[in-house]
């Protein structure tokens, strides 16, 4: 196996630093990589929400035209998130940026009709699960230890960031040329690409074809260790519940900012407030919690700040002014981020290697889902309901389930064992491993520490 330079190997476990992490070449790349098509996505929805509008004058279609792009993870996220494991995840990438770095140039050809723009979106955002489940695959094997939960939430963050700069971006330059906003977009995949296939080395495929089933078998077993595994399970339920309350606000704005014409901000700033208020708020919970916080206290902290997130929005009841509610949406949104890395890293931790990208597929889309629906029943309660009274009872509900999940939260031993198999299962399986650790013996994502250097194996 190659080895790796002495700078570059996992650091004694302990408060990793964000230079620590960036020290990492190939987690250089995939940031950079990540950043650029993220920023690249958000500004190509933007431009065909408008190049769709120009078109049919349709708001109904124009919103389809949006909604498209969430399908893929909807009707079949897990099963194209199984093709993630059977190629080296670094080909998976760069075939998934290419792939869409064409289709966007199609789709920015003058005059193309609306059905073929709607057909060509689709096509190209079916290349994210796979994309995204083989660059979550990817990460423990270039990262271990506290750099792996630090450049999680370094990625979430930039995800974040990436959506507030993309829209407006997006909405800019697709106001004079909505062809331009597209055109931007297959060059970030461009450069997505080149970053990844210059800047991560090549790694064996995790299934080998001796080891293949059915892919819907193989999707299959993606549930089953998620949903069958008390730990994964008992995490999975918990990051479900965070999104399905913190997506609210952002979901009902529209409806919000409008209901008393955004008081002195006008309804469109308003607007604009309340959708922007849960990103930038994720931003700095990822970064500041992450930063301020060693292993052992965020790992302390993750369950309480689960039941913080929604208590945040609980508030709306009193039907406060837009930026309150932005203020709210923010310290929601600070929450979610905070506790978020911290319960991707001990997922990683107690799952084995072989399913990481089946298992990324079943949660992203169970995200997906969640949102979806989250934001689905609570606009049909708000047309019934006053939209404070909906998010202040919706919130409140929140609260009384992440309590619930957190009081069911599996014993220190039933997720020591997890985690001990987990490792043990990477340990003997080159493509599960997470690289070097200190001492030069190769290990699966190694366990949190306490500061004393025992390990602790639950959430405390």
């Amino acid at each position: 196996m190659e080895a790796t330079v002495p700078d570059e190997r996992p650091s004694a476990e302990g408060p990793a630093t964000f230079r620590e992490v960036f020290a990492q070449h190939e987690f250089r790349a995939v940031f950079a990589a990540g950043a650029l098509s993220w920023v690249g996505d958000y500004v190509a929805k933007a431009a065909v929400t408008l190049l769709v509008y120009q078109q049919t004058e349709s708001v109904a279609l124009s919103a389809a035209a949006f909604a498209v792009s969430y399908l893929p993870w909807l009707l079949g996220g897990p099963l194209l998130a199984a093709l993630a494991e059977r190629y080296p995840y670094r080909r998976v990438m760069v075939a998934c940026d290419v792939i869409r770095m064409a289709l966007m140039l199609l789709i920015a050809l003058p005059d193309l009709p609306v059905q073929a723009v709607m057909v060509l979106i689709f096509a190209a955002t079916l290349a994210n699960p796979p994309s995204q489940a083989a660059k979550s695959a990817l990460m423990p094997q270039i990262l271990a230890g506290d750099r792996l939960v630090v450049g999680l939430s370094l990625n979430s963050s930039v995800g974040q960031a990436a959506q507030v700069v993309g829209y407006l971006l997006g909405a800019a330059v697709a106001a004079i040329d909505p062809a331009l906003a597209l055109l931007i977009n297959a060059v970030t995949f461009a450069l997505s690409a080149l970053l990844v296939r210059l800047g991560v080395r090549d790694r064996a495929p995790v299934m080998t074809t001796a080891h293949r089933s059915h892919l819907f078998r193989e999707t299959g077993q993606g549930f089953q260790i998620v949903f069958g595994t008390p730990v994964l399970r008992a995490i999975a339920v918990l990051v479900f519940s965070a999104m399905l309350f913190s997506i609210v606000p952002e979901g009902l704005a529209a409806g919000w900012a409008n209901r008393k014409g955004g008081g002195d901000l006008g309804a469109g700033l308003a607007q604009a407030v309340i959708m922007m208020a849960n990103p930038l708020g994720f931003i700095l919970g990822g970064l500041l919690v992450s930063r301020l916080f060693g292993p052992s206290r965020r790992l302390a902290l993750m369950r309480p700040l689960a039941i913080f997130a929604p208590l945040a929005l609980v508030p709306a009841l009193f039907d406060p002014p837009p930026l309150v509610v932005a203020l709210l949406a923010a310290l929601c949104g600070f929450a979610v981020a905070g506790m978020l890395p911290m319960a991707n890293g001990l997922f990683v931790q107690a799952l084995p290697g072989e399913f990481r990208a089946r298992a990324f597929g079943v949660m992203a889309t169970g995200v997906q889902v969640t949102q979806g629906l989250a934001v689905l029943i609570t606009g049909v309660l708000a047309e019934r309901f006053s939209i404070p009274l909906v998010v202040g009872v919706w919130s409140a509900a929140g609260v009384l389930l992440m309590v619930v999940a957190s009081l069911r939260w599996p014993d220190h031993q039933t997720v020591a064992s997890t985690i001990a198999a987990a490792s043990a299962a990477n340990a003997a399986s080159p493509a599960g491993q997470a690289g070097p650790a200190p001492g030069g013996t190769q290990a699966g994502p190694p366990e949190p520490r306490t500061g004393d250097g025992r390990r602790r194996h639950a959430v405390s």
